[in-house]
């Protein structure tokens, strides 16, 4: 079972071999994502763009359970898995699918009924967009107990160190919810519906083809269905890891709304062009969230194999490459700022909008590069607390700046994009205060 272990040899590579895969695959993630606004706004136009785009706060807030608590469960299952203790490996994960499934079921539910009065009166969606808001994200709720499952079994894989695989399934799912965008929003006419829809069915099969891959490849977590077990203790030590993650990422989106909100108010062109600007900004989060990834399961593996100057090692040269690669991503979203903004068929203010966005958070992200690979290493130390407190700094420091300068002459409007260089720069100065602090090595035990 110790085949892929991240306790042995040349720390760099098992980084780099864990995290490119992760990288690859929300690549992939966020390019569906991307390609749907692009859809929509070219061909449903710039009100349906905007009903999309104002409910992915909303939509972030519901998935902060799924990527909490489904982390929280790898975690504790490379925990285990790098002491090689195979039982605890397999009722671990039973217990996580089983809670994961009906966390999933649970929220669709919840989404579904809540929609119209959280976009109505939370979020305060303008009138003329409401119903398509609801629309989309009623459809898009039947989805999240796929995205619960698929979470939930790309957790299972990683903590055993097998990140590759959920390429592949993310690679399915992006392929068929673009063809599927095509289908229903440009040859179909469905609007938001369509691409909902397309959404949901992509969810669905990246969901199969996970759960295919782990039981076929890995036969220690393939069950009979009268071998599914639920053991209290174990979903309350995921709960206890994982919540906290989930917690943070809750606060993420909490901050996004607010600041939505207040997007809201310049009007739809600042609406479309913020949606448009979101989608970019989010491929600049994507290598530093790799490497927290990485780092939740390499320093998972060896606080249970005993060996913590790895994890010292480990978070340098994580820190390092997430600031490397994000450069890159910067550089590119930079220089061809232009050319981005207009793939999304985007109104003559909405551009000039997205425009300034862009060039703006190419330079603002570099400074997230060089603490969120932190959280993955306060994650495996079973200190996953503490980047919930520091998501909640770094997002009040944002969202207060926002609403104290955005009719100013000091920023204006263009605090919408420029909040991020206040709170990142509070979220780096906690984040590396508390590491170097040495506090994160406390309570490192698998109990």
């Amino acid at each position: 079972m110790k085949s892929k272990t991240m306790t042995e040899g040349a720390s760099w590579k098992h980084i780099l071999r864990f995290a490119l895969p992760v990288l690859a695959g929300a690549v992939l993630q966020q390019l569906y994502n991307t390609v749907d606004a692009i859809i929509v706004g070219n061909f449903a136009g710039e009100a349906s763009l905007s009903a999309i785009g104002t409910t992915g706060s909303f939509v972030f807030f519901f998935l902060a359970f799924a990527m909490g608590l489904s982390s929280g469960n790898g975690v504790v299952i490379a925990q285990h898995y790098g002491a090689d203790d195979r039982k605890m490996v397999r009722e671990n994960a039973s217990t996580g699918m089983i809670l994961l499934v009906g966390a999933g079921i649970i929220f669709a539910i919840l989404g579904i009924l809540i929609a119209r009065p959280a976009y109505q009166f939370l979020i305060h969606v303008p009138a003329d967009i409401i119903d398509k808001t609801v629309l989309y994200f009623r459809i898009y709720a039947v989805g999240l107990i796929f995205q619960f499952a698929y979470n939930s079994f790309a957790a299972i894989l990683r903590s055993i160190g097998d990140s590759a695989a959920t390429l592949y399934f993310l690679l399915i799912a992006s392929l068929m919810n673009i063809g599927l965008d095509l289908l229903f929003v440009a040859v179909f006419h469905w609007d938001v519906a369509g691409a909902a829809v397309a959404t949901v069915i992509s969810q669905l099969a990246s969901c199969i083809a996970a759960y295919l891959y782990m039981t076929k490849k890995y036969p220690i977590f393939r069950f009979k269905l009268r071998e599914f077990t639920w053991n209290k203790m174990h979903a309350l030590k995921t709960v206890k890891v994982g919540f906290p993650i989930a917690l943070q990422l809750m606060i993420v989106s909490i901050g996004i709304t607010a600041i939505q909100r207040a997007v809201n108010e310049f009007g739809q062109s600042m609406m479309a062009s913020y949606t448009a600007g979101h989608r970019i900004e989010m491929y600049l989060g994507l290598p530093p969230n790799a490497f927290m990834t990485t780092m939740a399961t390499y320093t998972g593996q060896n606080i249970g194999a005993g060996k913590m100057e790895r994890v010292r090692t480990g978070v340098w040269q994580s820190v390092l490459f997430s600031f490397s690669m994000t450069l890159v991503f910067s550089a590119i979203v930079f220089f061809f700022s232009n050319s981005i903004a207009g793939l999304f068929g985007l109104s003559d203010q909405a551009l000039e909008y997205c425009r300034a966005h862009l060039q703006t958070i190419a330079f603002i992200n570099i400074i997230l590069s060089l603490y969120i690979p932190l959280f993955g290493l306060f994650q495996g130390a079973n200190h996953s607390g503490f980047p919930t407190i520091v998501a909640s700094v770094a997002l009040g420091v944002r969202v207060l700046v926002t609403y104290l300068f955005r009719y100013s002459d000091f920023l204006g409007y263009s605090v919408i994009w420029w909040n991020g260089v206040f709170g990142f720069s509070m979220g780096f100065l906690v984040s590396w205060i508390y590491y170097l602090s040495g506090r994160w090595k406390k309570n490192v035990s698998l109990r």
